[in-house]
């Protein structure tokens, strides 16, 4: 019986670090979504304010 071959090493391309150009874009992606989540956060919050100040003023509203 022969001792198993171990693993392959890991090749130098995915050990090394993003260059400039893919360093800038991964930035720029990972801040357009975080403006784009605060976005949708702050949509629903307002919607949430919305829906409880229609709730809170209803008896006002249908004149009971």
């Amino acid at each position: 019986m022969s001792a198993p071959t171990p693993p392959p090493a890991p090749s130098s391309e995915s050990t090394e670090s993003p260059s400039a150009p893919e360093a800038q874009e991964n930035a720029k992606t990972a801040e357009s979504r975080r403006k784009k989540t605060l976005g949708v956060a702050m949509g629903i919050g307002s919607a949430a304010i919305v829906a409880a100040l229609l709730y809170a003023n209803r008896s006002k509203r249908s004149g009971k």
